[in-house]
């Protein structure tokens, strides 16, 4: 946990999360007629990230601090996002089979399912698809930010007298970014869960460098486009 959040003040922290989170959740509720569903996702992330970085500012913690920084190695750092994306399609698979077999999740909602159909390049509309991959990893960087790197550390802020507060901040990030993708108690909404405590893992092992996580997120997303 960085030092300036060691030694924070955590009340001030309590009001920037509720602040933060209800901010997040307003955004998203915010309705944009005929805009792209990637285009409008990248709105409210980035909104959010200016959020984020002015209660930052005010708390003197940076985006540097919290990982955004370049990796002392390259090989090392690519390696890692591998592990991490195979880490996550087996978290798929084995949730995928327990689903299959107890039904511990109801099926998400249609509106749900929409946002991962992905697109197909049989049609051979090749800028199309590059200018929704770079929007997918835009909006990949975005949410490692903010899920991974403001979110734990915030939560962290938080609870810094309790002793667990890395792993709680872990999970509650994790359920936070579930909830946010599919607004129910869902299969979607729990595998995407499963995910974010992989990458809150990662993050933290990894001395809290966002690159791995970023670059396994994009993986993911763009897997998923293909």
């Amino acid at each position: 946990m960085p030092k300036a959040i060691q030694t924070s003040n955590q009340k001030r922290y309590t009001l920037d999360l509720i602040i933060y989170i209800a901010i997040m959740f307003l955004i998203r509720e915010t309705s944009i007629p005929n805009t792209h569903y990637l285009v409008t996702g990248f709105l409210y992330s980035g909104t959010t990230l200016i959020v984020a970085s002015l209660m930052m500012k005010r708390r003197g913690v940076t985006w540097k601090s919290l990982g955004l920084r370049r990796p002392k190695s390259i090989k090392k750092t690519l390696l890692s996002a591998l592990v991490i994306f195979i880490t996550v399609i087996a978290t798929f698979l084995i949730f995928n089979i327990i689903q299959d077999q107890f039904a511990v999740a109801k099926d998400s909602s249609e509106a749900a399912k929409g946002t991962i159909t992905g697109y197909s390049l049989s049609n051979g509309d090749y800028a199309y698809v590059f200018s929704v991959i770079v929007f997918v990893w835009l909006q990949s960087a975005l949410e490692e930010l903010l899920e991974r790197g403001f979110l734990i550390t915030w939560v962290e802020g938080v609870l810094s007298n309790v002793k667990l507060r890395t792993a709680i901040a872990i999970v509650f990030q994790a359920c936070i970014w579930g909830f946010r993708h599919s607004y129910d108690i869902s299969e979607r909404s729990i595998s995407v869960a499963l995910v974010g405590i992989v990458m809150g893992i990662a993050y933290v092992k990894l001395d809290r460098n966002l690159w791995p996580v970023i670059i396994a997120h994009s993986a993911m997303n763009t897997m998923s486009l293909i």
